[in-house]
């Protein structure tokens, strides 16, 4: 079985990187949180927007996802900072952020003196804690730890035909050796969703499958929009796609073969091994997110026209299968598998260039959206603002 080395977190998990995070639990907060982590070299701030006028299911939402990324094993500790009067509660996030054993501290800009002190004490707290995570050393263990979120985004022709299946091989090798892997993007479901519930591992899960797509698209339908007109985007057919069936079809292809064993709403925790899908929507970096949040710990994206979006504390592996989206934007991939279509490459040694990549990364190898230093954020926010 492969090795990866990690750092070990209280609760048993295995980060591949070792950050400080700052969140601030509501927009109100994010200048004063941004500051602090500009100050403190080895800290990442999560450019928050919402946390107030929201309820109901998207304030649970919004609080679920902020958690999981704080509770993500690539993230060693935790400093939030809040307003003080925000519907998503301060208090109850570090509680909950808590669970997970890490150190997690709180500062409310309304009870620390305002701007300056805040940002003040919270440089003094996140250097702490970056001197601390310091001092957690990383060492072997099995690659059964990872959750591996698979992600497309700017696809084409050569997505489906070349780099979605070749992730999709490296995907089973990672399932066939006890890792968890996520299918998410519900909406690039639509029109394969039968496919993919035959694979379930019971009739419970497949139907549990097919009512998330089907709700999907409903809610569009609700909206006064046909879903199937307004998809696929400008891009995937000036890149060749004609239809939201063809888009589908190509995009599950980065599942593999493995059987479905769970289905879980955006940003819920992943807990079986093998494949889950989770529920999120298309839009690329809201949907890296919510697998995030669901605790994975590495993204593999691809993208035929090309897509340089990372995330703010997981390495991102880019792959193409697009050779002039390659030649183009080279500097922004990792791992090219044109050769399926170019050449006579196969798709074994295509995906092994994938799963190596993975091994890289999970490793402390950094990918190419780290070392260009992409950290894109945005939550899925299923609401609207009050």
């Amino acid at each position: 079985m492969d090795k990866i080395m990690g750092y070990m977190r209280p609760n048993g998990k295995i980060g591949i990187r070792n950050h400080v995070l700052i969140i601030p639990s509501v927009g109100c907060a994010a200048h004063v949180s941004d500051s602090i982590s500009r100050e403190v070299p080895g800290s990442i701030y999560l450019d928050n927007q919402y946390g107030c006028g929201q309820i109901g299911k998207d304030l649970k939402q919004s609080f679920r996802t902020l958690a999981g990324l704080g509770s993500n094993p690539n993230v060693a500790a935790v400093l939030v900072v809040g307003l003080g009067c925000e519907a998503l509660r301060p208090e109850e996030l570090v509680m909950e952020i808590a669970k997970s054993g890490k150190p997690v501290e709180m500062l409310l800009i309304q009870e620390s003196g305002g701007t300056t002190k805040t940002i003040k004490k919270g440089v003094q707290i996140a250097r702490n804690m970056v001197e601390e995570a310091s001092k957690i050393k990383s060492e072997l263990y099995s690659i059964e730890n990872i959750v591996l979120g698979l992600e497309c985004g700017g696809s084409d022709t050569t997505s489906g035909l070349a780099a979605n299946p070749a992730l999709g091989y490296a995907a089973d090798l990672l399932i066939k050796q006890g890792g968890k892997v996520i299918l998410s993007e519900t909406p690039e479901m639509i029109g394969a969703e039968h496919i993919l519930a035959k694979r379930a591992i019971s009739s419970t899960i497949a139907d549990k499958l097919l009512k998330v797509v089907k709700a999907f698209e409903q809610k569009a339908i609700d909206e006064g929009e046909n879903i199937r007109e307004t998809q696929p985007s400008p891009g995937n057919k000036a890149g060749g796609l004609t239809t939201i069936e063809e888009k589908s079809l190509g995009c599950v292809y980065k599942a593999g073969t493995s059987n479905i064993n769970d289905v879980v709403d955006y940003a819920e925790p992943i807990k079986e091994k093998g494949l889950t899908v989770m529920n999120t929507p298309g839009q690329d970096v809201q949907s890296m997110i919510g697998m995030l949040a669901g605790g994975a710990q590495i993204i593999a994206f691809t993208t035929g026209r090309g897509n340089p979006c990372g995330t703010p504390i997981a390495p991102v592996i880019k792959i193409t299968g697009n050779l002039q989206t390659y030649k183009k934007m080279k500097e922004n991939f990792d791992v090219y598998v044109g050769d399926l279509i170019e050449s006579d490459s196969s798709m074994e040694i295509e995906g092994l260039k994938i799963y190596n990549k993975i091994l890289d990364a999970c490793n402390g190898k950094e990918t190419i959206s780290e070392k260009l230093g992409h950290r894109e954020f945005a939550m899925w926010r299923i609401g609207t603002t009050y």
